[in-house]
C-alpha cells in the first residue's frame, strides 16, 4: 500500500524568504496581537509573521511589512522583520512576574530619543524617588532625559530644581495656561516618551499637545494619588511635525532597574567618567575603596555630583516610589 504523503511530511528548510518587496513602518499602537503601523502616513494594521519566533515588538519599533499594506477596512499586513532598534528603553517587571532565572526585563519602548519626566509640583506633590528612577532608565539606554514640572500655578519649583542642580538636567515648567512653545522646541524632531505617576497632569497635557489624542484624564484621590487612566502605550504625531512623536505610556507605580548596572548609571555623569580608571575590579562605586572619593577630593569633580550619582545608584534597589 503506498503512503500517502501530507503537509506533515514536508521537509523543513531553515532558508527563510528574503522580503525584497517588504516596506518598513512605525509602530505607533499594540492591542491584543494586532499592530498598528504607519507607513507613508498610511495607518496599516498588521500582524507578527511566525517566522519572527518569540521577538516581541513594540511600540516604537521599525518593522519591515509585507502583504495588503493599503490601510483599507478588513486588511491586514505581516510584520517579518524588526529593524535594529537605536536605543531601547526596558524596565525589570514586578516581583510577581518572574522566571527561575529571576524578574523578567521588559522592553517599554524602542527607538526614543528623549524621555519626558512629568512630575506635579503639588496635587501630588513630587516624588523624587520616581524622578531618580526614571534618570536612570534614561542613563541606561542612552536617551537624553527632561524634567517636565506640571501644575506650576500650585507651586513654585525652585526646591525639586535645586534637588537635580548637580544631575545638570534640562527642565520645562508647565501650567493650565502656560504656553507650549519652550516644550514644543524640546519636541520637535525626536521621538519622546512621556513618563508618570497617575495624576500628574500627564494625559492634559498630551491633549494640549495633541488635541486629537482624546487621552483619558484622570483625578488626584483624597490621599495624594492618582487613578490610572491610560491602559497601553502609543504614539502619537504632533501637528505639522512629521518627524515628532510623543509617545505616552500608561501611569505607573514602579519602574524596575534590577537589570541596571552602575556603569549604565555612569553614562550621566561625563565628569566622574575617568575618576573610575583606578577603582578595584568589580566596584559599584557606592563608598569603600571607590576611587571617586580621591577623585572628587583632588577637585576633578563636584562634590555634589557624586552624591547624586550614588543617590541614583542606590534608587536601583527600590521597588516602588
Amino acid at each position: 500500500m503506498r503512503a500517502t504523503r501530507t503537509s506533515r511530511s514536508r521537509p523543513r528548510t531553515r532558508t527563510r524568504p528574503r522580503h525584497d518587496d517588504a516596506v518598513v513602518g512605525f509602530v505607533v499602537a499594540v492591542d491584543r496581537g494586532r499592530y498598528t503601523v504607519v507607513v507613508d502616513d498610511v495607518y496599516v494594521t498588521a500582524m507578527r509573521a511566525r517566522e519572527l519566533g518569540r521577538k516581541s515588538v513594540v511600540v516604537g519599533d521599525d518593522v519591515a511589512l509585507v502583504g495588503d499594506v493599503s490601510g483599507a477596512d478588513g486588511a491586514l499586513a505581516r510584520i517579518v522583520r524588526i529593524e535594529e532598534r537605536r536605543s531601547v528603553l526596558t524596565r525589570t517587571a514586578d516581583d510577581d512576574d518572574t522566571t527561575p532565572e529571576g524578574r523578567l526585563e521588559r522592553v517599554v519602548v524602542a527607538n526614543a530619543d528623549q524621555l519626558v519626566i512629568v512630575s506635579a509640583l503639588a496635587d501630588p506633590p513630587p516624588r523624587t524617588g520616581f524622578i531618580d528612577r526614571c534618570l536612570v532608565a534614561a542613563y541606561a539606554a542612552d536617551i537624553e532625559p527632561l524634567l517636565c514640572l506640571t501644575k506650576a500655578d500650585l507651586a513654585a519649583p525652585a526646591e525639586i530644581l535645586d534637588y537635580y542642580s548637580t544631575l545638570e538636567v534640562p527642565h520645562v515648567l508647565m501650567g493650565p495656561d502656560t504656553e507650549l512653545t519652550p516644550l514644543l522646541k524640546e519636541l520637535r524632531g525626536k521621538v519622546s516618551v512621556f513618563v508618570g505617576h497617575s495624576g500628574v497632569g500627564k494625559s492634559t497635557l498630551v491633549n494640549r499637545l495633541i488635541p486629537s489624542a482624546h487621552r483619558a484624564v484622570g483625578v488626584v484621590s483624597a490621599i495624594g494619588k492618582g487613578r490610572h487612566t491610560s491602559t497601553s502605550a502609543v504614539a502619537l504625531r504632533l501637528p505639522e511635525k512629521k518627524e515628532s512623536w510623543i509617545i505616552d505610556t500608561p501611569g505607573v507605580r514602579s519602574f524596575g532597574l534590577a537589570h541596571v548596572s552602575a556603569d549604565d548609571v555612569l553614562h550621566g555623569f561625563h565628569d566622574l567618567v575617568d575618576g573610575t580608571a583606578a577603582c578595584p575590579p568589580m566596584c559599584e562605586h557606592l563608598g569603600g575603596e571607590c576611587a571617586l572619593d580621591t577623585w572628587v577630593a583632588e577637585g576633578h569633580a563636584d562634590a555634589r555630583r557624586l552624591a547624586s550619582f550614588r543617590r541614583l545608584l542606590a534608587s536601583r534597589d527600590q521597588t516602588s516610589t
